[in-house]
């Protein structure tokens, strides 16, 4: 076989590789749409058409949920939250790349080890020290745990090696304090990587369940995860209505993600403007 008979049937292979992931990770969002438009009887026989069940489904959904109170319980977690967890973890990635001391890495050492810690090993101790606060079935409560992330601080001291030292060494010379290099200088130039770091936590937010299952108590607390995780373990689940709540709560994350899917990729990949 000559080579460019070898270059297209390997082009060929990789295409249809490509298809093939391509169609696996979209056909469970298809199958999400469809599903939501389908009577549960129809969704069990595997009916892969469009139904006419739509608006009875978001009818059902509306009459079960406070759509309005879950999805604000679910958005001011993951926007408080995110917010303080790249606040609190890009300043101690910042802190252990640009300071040097002799427990510098030692410390930084420690902050690794965690990440190694079983979130299961850490959940009895975690919900007697929210209950010993009363911050059980508080927001609160889910937010403070996440806030210093080990794996973000990690990502933001990997990130802050690119980032030029001249211009710190330019700014303490023009006389500027720590904080204002911190906050006029690394922030605008570490852009793209605070955008990568947002998308994550955001996620990572947005669809926590463990957590939220376990301090969250009251219907009035509780988001929008929890909700269609409930609408699904019932005795009789309601798929239609089920599928309703779960794009629902798909979507913000996918707009998310696509609106800052440049930046996303520019940060994973360390560039630094």
């Amino acid at each position: 076989m000559s080579p460019r008979l070898l270059r297209r049937a390997g082009s060929a292979l990789r295409y249809l590789l490509l298809s093939l992931a391509a169609f696996l990770s979209v056909f469970p969002f298809f199958w999400m749409a469809i599903g939501a438009t389908n009577t549960t009887a129809d969704i069990n026989k595997g009916k892969v058409s469009l139904g006419s069940a739509l608006s009875a489904n978001i009818a059902s959904f509306v009459a079960a949920v406070d759509v309005p109170l879950i999805l604000w319980n679910s958005v001011k977690i993951a926007v408080f939250g995110t917010a303080l967890t790249l606040l609190v973890s890009s300043l101690a990635g910042y802190g252990f790349e640009m300071f040097r001391s002799k427990l510098r890495e030692r410390i930084y050492a420690v902050v690794l080890l965690t990440l190694m810690v079983p979130f299961a090993a850490l959940m009895i101790p975690l919900f007697m020290m929210m209950a010993s606060s009363g911050l059980i079935d508080t927001h609160i409560a889910i937010i403070l745990p996440s806030i210093a992330s080990a794996f973000i601080i990690f990502y933001f001291r990997q990130a802050s090696k690119a980032f030029p030292r001249e211009l710190r060494d330019a700014a303490k010379i023009d006389g500027l304090r720590e904080w204002q290099i911190f906050l006029f200088i690394y922030v605008p130039v570490m852009r793209s990587t605070y955008a990568a770091a947002f998308v994550i936590v955001f996620m990572m937010n947005w669809n926590n369940y463990l957590w939220p299952l376990i301090v969250l108590q009251s219907n009035e607390t509780k988001t929008i995860t929890l909700v269609v995780a409930s609408l699904a373990s019932a005795y009789y689940p309601d798929y239609g209505t089920v599928m309703i709540g779960t794009i629902l709560a798909t979507l913000p994350t996918l707009f998310v993600f696509f609106a800052m899917q440049r930046q996303f990729v520019q940060g994973m990949l360390g560039s630094v403007k």
